[in-house]
């Protein structure tokens, strides 16, 4: 039986690991793929109607303290894991040739002024990728969302943080995955799936990550989920600054 295709996207050194997965309800289909630009996640032949990716979205002209509205919003959420929170620079600094101009550019239109952080700006390629494409196309627009793992592990633990990290010093940390994949299979995803090895090029906790993107994604086409903020500010091309969980 045919049915309506989702995706949780997570960026990893590979690309994009994706969980395809159908709503709750249509079946226990879950495609785990890595792809190599958004653009193909975009064309795939699931169709997602629903793409929830851990990726900025909207790209503000100037940034206030703690980066954009969203992030300041989630971050209480968070407790201990609020450190997974970047803060997005202006699109002037997301869109500099170097690192260098990203943080000459980042401090000319923030308040107070602050650079760009080594870890964010190794996400630039990506967060120009799906820019670049919700930009372009205003109907893939009205299909992908921003989410956040630790966001949408917060809403699977019953609104409280997670008490135990993914990582320990850059390492996986197994309590902390364990206890996501608990959450992960408590939301409705196959035990089979949760357990999976991942994708060449991904870590188990990019998986992770895609998988509760996945489940955001079901509550966003179920309307259950809500922005932060709600309602989204937009950036200069009409993208909503908010992450869904």
């Amino acid at each position: 039986m045919s049915h309506e295709w989702l995706a949780g996207v997570d960026g990893c050194p590979g690309g994009w690991v994706v969980a395809f997965v159908a709503p709750p309800g249509a079946g226990e289909a879950v495609r785990l793929r890595m792809e190599r630009t958004f653009a193909e996640i975009v064309a795939a032949p699931e169709a997602p109607a629903v793409i929830a990716v851990d990726m900025p979205i909207g790209l503000p002209d100037r940034v206030g303290p703690g980066g954009r509205v969203a992030e300041t919003l989630v971050r209480p959420r968070l407790g201990a894991r609020q450190s997974s929170v970047f803060s997005v620079p202006s699109r002037a600094a997301v869109y500099a040739a170097d690192y260098g101009a990203a943080c000459a550019a980042a401090l000319a239109s923030s308040e107070p002024p602050r650079k760009v952080s080594r870890q964010l700006f190794n996400l630039v390629p990506k967060i120009r990728e799906v820019d670049a494409a919700l930009v372009g196309d205003p109907v893939l627009a009205a299909r992908v969302f921003e989410s956040h793992p630790e966001l949408a592990f917060w809403q699977m633990n019953g609104e409280a943080p997670l008490a135990e990290p993914k990582k320990v010093k850059g390492r996986p940390y197994g309590p902390g995955l364990d206890l996501r994949r608990r959450l992960l299979v408590a939301a409705g995803l196959p035990v089979a799936v949760v357990e999976a090895a991942p994708p060449r090029g991904a870590g188990a906790d990019d998986l992770l990550d895609a998988l509760a993107c996945s489940v955001t994604a079901r509550r966003i086409r179920a309307g259950l989920a809500r922005p932060l903020p709600d309602p989204p500010p937009r950036d200069r091309h009409g993208l909503p600054m908010a992450i869904w969980a």
